[in-house]
């Protein structure tokens, strides 16, 4: 069974929280794989990792480089899933076949983008018919005024 999340981003944009929320998951062991939209977005949040915080290091790297399957935070652009991770982030509401294969699995969307926002909801109806149809749980997140994730469903 499959944790399915969706994360309405509406304080703080996608390169504020993807950080901590993979910070996050390797703390609990997990490896992690975030699945872009495009080339130019796998780079631009390749390049923003290695520069988001001098206090703290994330170890990642992208699909285009070697041994892909040695990262603990793989950056790509396909479904596949080399590095093993038992964690799906996926930014510009790109879709995912089969959300079996991981623990959890984290749609991240820009709640001020119109266009983000209804792919997000065809997203949800997408994971709610897999939530019922293969047992996964789904919830649904966004930030409250102070910046702090409010469960709404």
């Amino acid at each position: 069974m499959t944790e399915i999340l969706f994360y309405h981003l509406e304080r703080q944009p996608l390169e504020a929280v993807l950080p901590t929320l993979i910070e996050k998951s390797l703390e609990r062991g997990w490896r992690c794989v975030v699945q872009c939209g495009s080339v130019e977005r796998r780079d631009a949040l390749d390049a923003h990792l290695w520069t988001y915080s001098e206090a703290s290091f994330l170890p990642h790297g992208t699909e285009a480089q070697p041994l892909p399957e040695r990262q603990p935070v793989l950056i790509a652009t396909s479904e596949t899933n080399p590095n093993a991770a038992q964690i799906r982030f996926l930014v510009d509401a790109v879709p995912l076949a089969d959300p079996a294969p991981y623990t959890r699995v984290v749609h991240l969307f820009d709640g001020r983008d119109d266009e983000q926002v209804a792919q997000a909801r065809e997203r949800w109806r997408e994971a709610k018919a897999a939530a019922a149809s293969q047992g996964h749980t789904l919830t649904y997140w966004q930030q409250d005024e102070n910046g702090r994730w409010v469960r709404k469903a």
